[in-house]
């Protein structure tokens, strides 16, 4: 159940980087309430799964969730430029999320 809290905490932080960007520097108010709400469920969630997980591999595997996601995201979405490295690069990021999450240990 914890690894869940995180793989949702890591979705959560794809949702907080977007609204991030559409936010234009806290400046539009849906996006910028939408930020606050997506990290504070994504803080809360990876918060409450660091109570049986080490800090490391969760840390890593929500962080690599964010990353991934967002890259993604832009890439179909917003526009960013779509590159065969980039592709490559997000797999690997991915895999490494998948075995950190397999090596991870509950308490």
């Amino acid at each position: 159940m914890a690894w869940l809290l995180v793989v949702v905490a890591g979705l959560l932080e794809t949702g907080f980087a977007v609204c991030l960007k559409l936010s234009h520097g806290f400046t539009r108010l849906w996006p910028t309430v939408a930020f606050c709400i997506f990290a504070l469920g994504s803080f809360g969630l990876l918060t409450l799964s660091l109570k049986k997980l080490d800090v490391g591999p969760a840390y890593a595997v929500w962080t690599g969730i964010g990353a991934a996601g967002t890259a993604i995201y832009g890439m179909i979405f917003l526009g960013d430029v779509v590159s065969t490295l980039k592709i490559v690069s997000i797999t690997l990021v991915i895999a490494g999320v998948v075995g950190l999450q397999l090596s991870g240990s509950a308490h």
